[in-house]
């Protein structure tokens, strides 16, 4: 996954940029002296950041991807601890034959736990769960100053919360601890639903996020009427036959995408014929089936490389959260501009957060509605659409997510986070982002905005 021979690249393959040096550290013990190092750094790990906060762009990388280590395991009260560069899949592969889970987690396991708690990651289960960062109980951070800090809710408890969400800008994370979740077996009890309009997806919500710990819909937001969008809600809790357990094969080796597709591959028309498939491959309004972990969480992550579907040019994630009192009316809103433009996504995903606050100053999740979607890197017409989309959330109280963000305007990053003057204090003085200078200091701006 990492390569000490590679630029780093965020996801969505835009922004292009050439890092003076890649430093990768292979053992804990022989981190480079930061302090010495002449220019600004960040800790990189697998490029699972759809956007620029990932990316150091004439500065310097710290590729942690080779801390792979597991430092120990306690097995009675599920704490493990591991060192940055250990990937989901790896915790996952450790922990679910041992019968524990994963506390929280996005929609793919190949991120580091590093980049988890640099990003405070949310899942499927943010209503029960909250983020990530709620379950890290400790970790060591590195700063360009020698010091090697213990930090966890009571010690250097205020840098705990800047790092937790933090985008590694407060030093390099060297290890972590933190709680999983108790299971019987690898196995989810789903239910797949399909809807046929924004009423209904927030019918299924209320109904389902008391008994379920799991809820996510996928939507088709290109069928146009009053109804808005149609799609499949997926809910789900883990199974609880002990019996099942012995039946779990890992999964098969995943497909690939070999090559690059040519920038016209993705438009309206087959993104409309997908999700016409997509939709009516499940024939019945209502599945409920017994499926093991990984199709119910990580379903692209069974097609490697799939961000090559959209071309060289890269893409565009576009992720925001509006609040609860304001959530039908924007979304019908943003729905409506999305579809005016053409703009409809195959991978669109529709859920509401819950109620748990995260430790994390950064953090993106807060009670509401948030939909996240793909644009193809269309250039300057797909930037002015996602503008006056930004018009939209931020008039309903609405905020975007860093760690998916390539394009935010600095005005509008402060307005999101009136927070970021108290976490710029704890930023470590070496270390730097393409993304921070952009927010902040609206540097970065020479990139080419069509690749």
């Amino acid at each position: 996954m990492g390569s000490a021979n590679k630029q780093p690249q965020s996801w969505g393959r835009y922004p292009v940029v050439k890092n003076n040096q890649v430093v990768p550290v292979y053992w804990r013990d022989e981190l480079p002296d930061l302090g010495s190092l002449d220019q600004s750094i960040l800790p990189y790990g697998y490029g699972r950041s759809y956007g620029d906060s990932c990316l150091n762009e004439n500065g310097i990388s710290i590729d942690t991807s080779h801390l792979k280590n597991f430092i120990s395991f306690d097995t009675e009260k599920g704490i493990i601890r591991c060192e940055a560069g250990v990937s989901l899949a790896d915790v996952l592969q450790v922990a679910v034959p041992r019968g524990w889970f994963l506390p929280v987690s996005p929609g793919t396991k190949f991120v580091s736990v590093g980049g988890a708690i640099a990003n405070d990651v949310h899942g499927k289960n943010h209503h029960a769960a909250g983020t990530f960062g709620c379950h890290v109980t400790k970790f060591e951070l590195v700063r360009s100053s020698g010091e090697h800090l213990l930090c966890s809710p009571e010690q250097n408890s205020e840098l705990f919360r800047a790092t937790i969400g933090g985008l590694g800008l407060t030093g390099v994370i060297l290890w972590a601890e933190f709680r999983l979740r108790k299971i019987v077996n690898p196995f989810i009890d789903m239910d797949s639903i399909r809807f046929e309009s924004l009423d209904e997806f927030f019918e299924l919500s209320a109904a389902s996020d008391k008994d379920y710990d799991y809820t996510v819909s996928w939507v088709d937001l290109l069928i146009g009427g009053d109804k808005l969008c149609r799609g499949k809600f997926s809910r789900g809790n883990h199974n609880q036959d002990p019996d099942l357990a012995k039946k779990y094969k890992p999964k098969k080796l995943p497909l690939a995408v070999p090559i690059d597709f040519p920038s016209f591959a993705l438009n309206t028309y087959t993104v409309k014929a997908f999700n016409e498939a997509y939709y009516h491959v499940q024939r019945e309004k209502y599945v409920s089936k017994t499926v093991p972990y990984d199709p119910f969480f990580y379903p692209l992550d069974a097609i490697h490389n799939w961000n090559r579907i959209y071309g060289k040019r890269g893409f565009f994630q576009y992720q925001f959260v509006v609040p609860f009192e304001n959530g039908r009316e924007a979304m019908q809103k943003c729905i409506r501009h999305i579809q005016q433009a053409g703009e409809g996504s195959f991978l669109t995903v529709l859920k509401q957060f819950g109620y748990i606050k995260s430790p994390g100053m950064l953090s993106f999740p807060r009670p509401g509605i948030t939909l996240a979607l793909d644009f193809s890197n269309h250039g300057e017409r797909t930037r002015t659409f996602m503008n006056e989309l930004d018009r939209i959330v931020e008039d309903n109280g609405g905020v975007l997510y860093p760690a998916k963000d390539a394009r935010m305007s600095p005005e509008s990053f402060k307005k999101y986070y009136p927070q970021w003057q108290e976490f710029e204090q704890y930023i470590d003085p070496k270390f730097s982002s393409s993304f921070w200078r952009r927010v902040t200091q609206g540097t970065d701006s020479n990139i080419p905005t069509y690749i």
